[in-house]
């Protein structure tokens, strides 16, 4: 007698007619877990999968906490081509995406923060121009980024390239976006707030600087991982130094983030050794790659958060986030 190699369970049906028997598969047995092929666990490929999967399960299981009062940050850096735009919008983006509330204000003349964040900045839509110059309030000038919930953009225009000349002749000229934000705070339910803002500010210490030093407690620097960037450091602390004593007493170095890491060169790793060996309370733990996706996003008008999210530039900037808002002193 044949005996069928598939289990099968058989049920009589019966309506009124001859009883009629049907015939059900026996479930599908699970597939085995995926095990690369042998001699190929031990690769460099092999081995980045691995800790890729690691860093995100442990990302999974931080939690991220609104702080007891908003945070405004100054991303600075007057050295230019460190990442600095990449790192306000990317961190903004993973702060929103973790569940915060986040505002980016770009007062770079370049606009190119709100580029990324897909938010027009033609000369006809309301910016930080407005606020500055004009005592435009905030909340006429903020609009929302399209691909992410709980993220928005002051963007900035062309004008605001001629704002350095006409702030000259104005009265507190160091103090307008400062007073455009406290107005906004002082108009605004402290539930509905944003939690973060973050400020881009444009490369060079001039007055649209300034005012984003004045009206910040805090000023989050990246820092590109060769030798040059410590010397551009080294100035762009003498500046704020200068800032404390004359116009904002409470501003403070809080966070600073290694950009454009590359493991494979001594010279990344002996810069990175050295900032921290200087600023070991302010330098964030995670590091950011060399990673063509990080680069390619703007050109998307995407943050690499949604352009690309399971890219190594994806996983290293929601690490440095969620450290960063995991130093807030206190929570709500």
């Amino acid at each position: 007698m044949d005996v069928d190699p598939v289990s099968r369970e058989t049920e009589i049906v019966t309506d009124g007619a001859a009883p009629v028997s049907r015939e059900t598969p026996a479930p599908a047995p699970e597939p085995a877990p995926f095990s690369p092929p042998a001699g190929l666990t031990d690769t460099p490929i092999a081995a980045a999968i691995a800790d890729a999967t690691r860093r995100r399960a442990a990302m999974q299981t931080v939690e991220v906490r609104r702080p007891a009062k908003p945070r405004v940050l100054t991303v600075a850096n007057q050295k230019g081509g460190v990442g600095k735009t990449t790192t306000t919008v990317n961190i903004a983006a993973a702060l929103a995406q973790s569940g915060l509330r986040v505002l980016v204000i770009d007062i770079d003349p370049q606009g190119n923060a709100s580029t990324a964040l897909g938010v027009d900045h033609h000369t006809e839509v309301p910016s930080i121009y407005d606020s500055v110059v004009d005592d435009l309030p905030l909340q006429e000038v903020i609009h929302p980024c399209p691909d992410i919930t709980n993220l928005w953009c002051v963007p900035a225009t062309i004008d605001l390239a001629g704002a350095e000349i006409e702030l000259v002749t104005m009265v507190s000229r160091e103090t307008r976006l400062k007073r455009a934000l406290e107005t906004y705070f002082e108009q605004t339910d402290p539930d509905e707030a944003f939690d973060y803002i973050l400020i881009d500010c444009p490369p060079s210490l001039g007055l649209l600087t300034v005012n984003a030093f004045v009206a910040a407690g805090e000023v989050f620097i990246p820092i590109q991982s060769e030798y040059y960037a410590l010397e551009g450091l080294s100035q762009l602390l003498h500046n704020i130094e200068l800032i404390k004593a004359h116009l904002n007493p409470g501003l403070q170095v809080s966070t600073i983030l290694l950009t454009m890491y590359d493991a494979r060169t001594r010279l990344s790793a002996q810069v990175a050794d050295e900032v921290r060996e200087h600023f070991p309370d302010q330098v964030l733990k995670a590091c950011i790659p060399r990673s063509v996706r990080i680069s390619e996003a703007p050109s998307h008008g995407q943050t690499v958060m949604t352009y690309e999210p399971s890219s190594s530039g994806a996983l290293s900037y929601l690490e440095a986030a969620k450290e960063l808002a995991g130093r807030a002193a206190g929570y709500r």
